[in-house]
């Protein structure tokens, strides 16, 4: 290790990311399902958002929240993957020091911001099944617009701390973070201070967002479900609980792995480390790649317009190739 990495500084000009452990000799074959899962999130997203945008009968309070989940997404793979990808490919390590910071702001904020739109549409969930025929006077638009609001602000001022604690404390051992992004317990363990202060608030950022939320959630599906049980025959049942697939789906998809991966991180010691940094990775892109393609799946709205647009442009190419081009 050189000089530069050990000696005593108190905010180091530049971080050196690592690739994952062990595995160096297929950085390139790691590097392909992660360039894999962005395209598919990128596309997915920009794709949910554009047929929502051009089929009015989808501007509604439960598409709208869905919008907010596909920035989201949208945001998260792209504040990840592509240093990812240079430290795999071009073997581009260094990170900025406040590029660091902001990278670590914006995974802890827009982490807590999907988990907050999850709990929106648990509540778009509930008015619908719970109270249908108040639906639409409940979830106004500007009552969707007010409940947006508080998820991103919620988000913006819990996570706003979290650089500023770190920034604040002196680095004298390493530089090296031992992961392929800045997350924000990984940062704090470079730090040789007591930094007891952002450890407890990093736990209670967890507490606040991932504890309320999934409390909120639970609390939405036991009224939603008893709702359901009280409906008259099986195929209503049915047919009532197939419009919460999605975001049961959604909801697994992006609680289970991150679930999985903090127990891993704190009781599984004995785990090798290049198994822990690819379940970490695999946690952070999974739900990006996955929302698009629940929801253009299972949600009957946007696979017909998807099912339109892919026949319409089809049509269209077959007709140019028959007319040929026009002189």
């Amino acid at each position: 290790m050189s000089d530069s990495n050990t000696t005593d500084f108190t905010n180091p000009s530049t971080f050196i990311l690592l690739d994952i452990p062990g595995l160096e000799t297929a950085h390139v074959w790691i590097s392909i399902p992660f360039c894999t899962m962005y395209v598919i999130a990128v596309l997915g997203n920009f794709t949910i958002l554009f047929i929502v945008k051009m089929e009015p009968s989808l501007h509604g309070p439960m598409y709208y929240f869905l919008c907010m989940l596909a920035i989201t997404d949208l945001v998260m793979s792209m504040t990840i993957v592509p240093k990812m990808l240079s430290i795999f490919w071009f073997n581009s390590r260094e990170i900025d020091f406040s590029a660091c910071l902001t990278q670590m702001y914006f995974i802890h904020c827009f982490l807590a911001m999907e988990s907050g739109i999850f709990v929106t549409m648990a509540l778009d969930r509930y008015v619908a099944i719970c109270h249908p025929l108040r639906h639409s006077t409940i979830l106004t638009n500007p009552v969707v617009a007010k409940t947006g609001l508080a998820v991103v602000l919620r988000s913006v001022l819990l996570a706003l701390p979290l650089p500023f604690l770190v920034r604040r404390w002196p680095y004298c051992r390493t530089n090296i973070i031992p992961e392929p992004f800045c997350s924000h317990i990984a940062v704090v363990k470079l730090a040789c201070a007591d930094t007891r202060v952002s450890s407890y608030y990093g736990l209670f950022v967890i507490f606040c967002v991932m504890g309320l939320d999934v409390i909120f959630i639970a609390v939405s599906y036991i009224q939603i479900l008893r709702a359901i049980f009280s409906l008259p025959t099986k195929d209503a049942r049915l047919k009532t609980f197939g419009t919460c697939g999605s975001h049961l789906c959604a909801i697994l998809g992006f609680y289970i792995p991150g679930l999985f991966s903090s127990l891993m991180y704190r009781f599984g010691q004995n785990v090798a480390i290049h198994f822990h940094l690819l379940i970490a990775n695999i946690c952070l892109l999974l739900p990006p790649m996955l929302n698009p393609i629940i929801y253009g799946v299972r949600t009957r709205q946007i696979r017909d317009r998807l099912l339109w647009l892919y026949t319409h442009l089809h049509a269209q190419l077959a007709g140019d190739m028959v007319l040929g081009p026009l002189p």
